[in-house]
């Protein structure tokens, strides 16, 4: 079982302004981002016993001021957030027919994007991080040269006995075409520790015809430790080279699924981080998930954080 070097954990990528539709016609402004939602949810979870960092870039404008405002009062490290000038954060909108949302995305002034631009000051945000977490959003916002310096950095820091931790999480209209996807995510699975795959991600991408061939293909790549999700099909997951499967629980009220994997993502990498096995970890993300579905928008209200054993 992979362990940890330290309490020290930063999430990599793009934060933005959600409008979240609320069910009736009216939206709550807020935010959220895969890799941030999973860092804020850590936090919540993890309080003091963690140093939870989110490392990204955005403007100077007074939006980004709130946002950076925010994570202060939540208890997040914000040394990794850097400000650019002339740029903003992405913006998008959640829209809901039942329980299943749609997006529309307004992204391209996003200081996000520039967040692998500086090699020496992504070097800086990372250092001493036990966990380093991304996605692969984080990668397809990024230029290929900025893609390339982030690898670098990532696989110095594995070096330094950092743990990776990687979600897929495939949109391919933020790719140029599969052929760039499939390239650029097998070059990040190749310093990958812990992987967080969805089901129907991998199977549009690669082809993987059941779970159990997504788990396979991950561990031959030298993946640690896999947690394939699949809606509200048991999850397959491995550690030290043992598949084992989980069943998901059923969840009573659904209102949004936004945000379910980064959620699960969460909770798993805050019991792993607590010293807790794989077992233990899946049913912590399952927990948390289930709650967040319960909930508008991609981050649980925190009176409705549930709590978790020591």
């Amino acid at each position: 079982m992979l362990s940890f070097t330290s309490n020290k954990a930063v999430a990599i990528g793009e934060a933005m302004i959600e409008m979240a539709d609320l069910g009736d016609g009216s939206y709550k402004r807020g935010f959220a981002g895969d890799t941030f939602n999973t860092a804020w949810h850590m936090a919540q979870i993890l309080g003091e016993k963690a140093s939870i960092g989110f490392v990204t870039k955005v403007g100077t404008d007074k939006v980004s001021s709130a946002f950076l405002k925010q994570l202060d009062e939540d208890s997040l490290v914000t040394d990794g957030i850097g400000r650019v000038t002339g740029r903003t954060m992405g913006l998008y909108m959640i829209e809901l027919d039942g329980v299943e949302r749609s997006f529309q995305y307004w992204r391209e002034a996003s200081a996000a994007r520039l967040l692998a631009e500086d090699r020496d000051w992504l070097q800086q945000v990372v250092e001493g991080a036990g966990l380093i977490h991304l996605s692969g959003i984080t990668l397809a916002i990024l230029s290929a040269q900025a893609r390339a310096v982030l690898w670098d950095v990532l696989a110095e820091a594995r070096s330094a006995k950092a743990l990776v931790s990687f979600d897929p999480n495939i949109r391919p209209r933020l790719w140029s075409s599969a052929d760039e996807t499939r390239e650029t995510i097998a070059r990040f699975n190749q310093i990958t520790d812990i992987a967080f795959p969805s089901f129907d991600d991998e199977q549009g991408l690669w082809g993987d015809a059941s779970p159990a061939h997504t788990v396979e293909r991950l561990g031959a790549a030298g993946i640690s430790e896999v947690v394939v999700k699949n809606g509200p099909a048991p999850m397959l997951a491995l550690a030290d080279s043992q598949i084992t499967t989980s069943e998901t629980p059923k969840v009573e009220g659904i209102r949004d699924t936004s945000g379910a994997g980064d959620a699960f993502n969460a909770g798993y990498l805050s019991a792993r981080l607590s010293g807790k096995p794989q077992a233990a970890a899946i049913a912590w993300g399952q927990k948390l998930s289930g709650e967040v579905i319960r909930h508008y928008g991609a981050r649980i209200p925190k009176a409705a954080m549930p709590r978790f054993e020591n």
